[in-house]
């Protein structure tokens, strides 16, 4: 390609709503153009990564034993309707009308769709396994669009869904997919971690997420430096303290706090360690009738180290908070007489539904709220101030220095973006939609499923969010738009220039490297700085001075500085910076 028959529109400046860097340098780089909130042109420098990101992606999965189809991108509402998820998705799934009055919704995954698909085709265990895929364009009605291609509305992702007779087969698919993820990943060329993630309301353990690392990513993710332990923040486990819970040694005593109404402003008052108080959060649950009205409210009280925090997705794991609120100021008045800031265990007006941490149940002598204004209790202990709790679970967030839950050191916590997630559903969408087959045993059974999605145009923005600098992006050679850039400098003034750029540049092509000629003519730097921004891994300069010299100047993207290669070798070189 040459730059000159290429579409190339770089900016100096990001526009104003550019909040994070790969939106910023994706804009700049003109790999993509804003039409609507969360909705992007793909640009011819950005659709080349794109397109680099599919084939990557269709090799592993075509290699793995996946079969390629598409799926519409707009669906019938019948479908959703069974699964009920037409209603649950909520504002999320775009719903439209034809002119006939139908409903349809704009995709925003497909599980509905294949299982439609299987339900007609399957008839027999014989047909199964199968696993079918397709890289379509999906969207999702994003509350507050953000970050570029990071958080958009419409976006193109890989989804691949897994059929089997049973659990045991089904686990056999995941785990292929798992791996094929792990090859796909590995060929991005970029650092990532597989991370145990939870399953949600379907239950199990298999589901792990690919997180891209970088600074700037919104999930946290738990690893431990010395084993092969990783999971996200919400399946983290924070394992119960060692050792038995120390005797009591204060008296219990309600000790004035005025205006401190937090766990931190408590021990800076009482010149103690914040990991000597407890936080009180107060929940709630509904019991409703047919009708949705509510019958009954249970108002819950957990209990938290006071430098500790609430895992939401531990807490609704626990019995009966599956669907849990958070209490209003009526109920936390009606059961404990008190504003939040001063709330505890002790001297409740009603009775709650206790809900201690693993942590706390083995504290002595702490301090929580005495459930009157500007008060707290010191010195509290279990057994002797409160009865032992019955109720004690993880329900708190882990943090740096926690024990690994395999027991092999201690846990670090990193930034990541999720870019992919492998997931066994079981039977939660063949049930639903009575995809059935006939059994070894001439009996129908359901389908155990499974699905695979990659996020295709949200990558390329964790790449950069991971490969930047103050001079643009860096891009890993497998998903750069173009591998090699050739930069001529004045072409115009030197023939020996441009015979030298055109012999390196049709030998490139022919070793079928991914090469672009920079014919445009411009100014040296500002061609070096359109290159720089744009994020191409390999430039060459050449020059006529060089020339004359037998040389010409090679850089890296991460170089700080060019360096003389031989202008006969210059083929060789670049095939073996490029491992050909």
């Amino acid at each position: 390609m040459k730059a000159s028959q290429f579409f190339i529109s770089t900016l100096k400046e990001a526009p104003a709503d550019a909040e994070v860097v790969s939106h910023q340098l994706m804009t700049r780089a003109g790999l993509i153009k804003k039409l609507g909130a969360g909705i992007y042109n793909y640009m011819p420098m950005g659709l080349r990564v794109i397109r680099k990101v599919e084939a990557i992606v269709r090799e592993e999965m075509n290699r793995a034993g996946a079969i390629e189809m598409s799926m519409p991108v707009i669906q019938p509402a019948e479908l959703w309707q069974e699964t009920g998820r037409f209603e649950a998705m909520g504002p999320e799934m775009l719903r439209i009308k034809d002119r006939h009055g139908r409903d349809f919704v704009i995709q925003p995954t497909s599980e509905e769709v294949i299982t439609d698909v299987m339900r007609q085709d399957i008839r027999s265990y014989k047909q199964l396994p199968k696993n079918l895929y397709q890289i379509q364009t999906k969207f999702r009605d994003e509350r507050r669009p953000r970050f570029g291609l990071m958080r958009g509305r419409e976006f193109i992702m890989k989804d691949a869904y897994s059929f089997d007779r049973d659990q045991a087969a089904a686990k056999v698919s995941y785990q292929n997919m798992a791996q094929a993820y792990r090859r796909i990943f590995d060929r991005f060329g970029l650092t990532y971690r597989a991370v145990a993630a939870d399953s949600g309301a379907i239950g199990g353990d298999l589901s792990e997420e690919f997180q891209v690392i970088a600074a700037t990513g919104e999930d946290a993710i738990v690893y431990c430096p010395s084993s092969d332990y990783a999971a996200n923040m919400e399946k983290a486990e924070a394992l119960a303290p060692a050792g038995p819970r120390q005797p009591a040694s204060q008296a219990m005593a309600k000790t004035p706090t005025p205006g401190k109404a937090t766990c931190a402003e408590v021990a800076e008052l009482l010149g103690i360690a914040l990991d000597t108080t407890v936080k009180s959060l107060v929940l709630a649950t509904d019991q409703t009738n047919e009708a949705g009205e509510v019958i009954k409210t249970q108002v819950w009280l957990l209990l938290l180290r006071g430098d500790h925090s609430m895992n939401e997705v531990k807490v609704g794991k626990v019995p009966g908070l599956a669907s849990f609120r958070f209490a209003s100021l009526t109920e936390i008045d009606e059961h404990f007489g008190c504003e939040p800031g001063y709330l505890g265990p002790l001297d409740l007006k009603k009775p709650v539904k206790l809900v201690v941490d693993r942590e706390v149940a083995v504290m002595a002598d702490w301090i929580c709220g005495a459930n009157e204004a500007d008060f707290h209790i010191t010195g509290v202990n279990w057994g002797r101030d409160l009865p032992e709790p019955d109720l004690i679970a993880d329900i708190r967030n882990v943090v740096a220095g926690d024990a690994s839950p395999d027991g092999k050191g201690v846990l670090a916590i990193e930034r990541g973006i999720e870019v992919g997630h492998v997931f066994y559903l079981g039977t939660k969408y063949s049930q639903a939609m009575n995809a059935t087959f006939l059994g070894e045993n001439g009996k129908p059974q359901f389908m155990e499923m499974g699905c695979y999605g990659i996020g295709i145009t949200r990558l390329p923005a964790a790449a950069i969010e991971q490969n930047h600098d103050e001079r643009g992006i860096i891009w890993p050679d497998a998903i750069a738009p173009f591998t090699v850039v050739l930069c001529p400098i004045s072409p115009d003034r030197f023939p020996d220039v441009q015979a030298a750029a055109d012999k390196l540049y049709k030998e490139l092509l022919a070793a079928g490297v991914d090469v672009i000629l920079d014919d445009r003519n411009e100014r040296p730097g500002a061609m070096f700085a359109d290159w720089e921004l744009i994020g191409v891994p390999h430039r060459v300069t050449i020059g006529d001075r060089g020339l004359k010299e037998g040389q010409l100047e090679y850089q890296h993207r991460r170089d700080t500085a060019a360096s003389k290669i031989d202008a006969a070798g210059a083929l060789d070189f670049l095939k073996g910076k490029l491992a050909l």
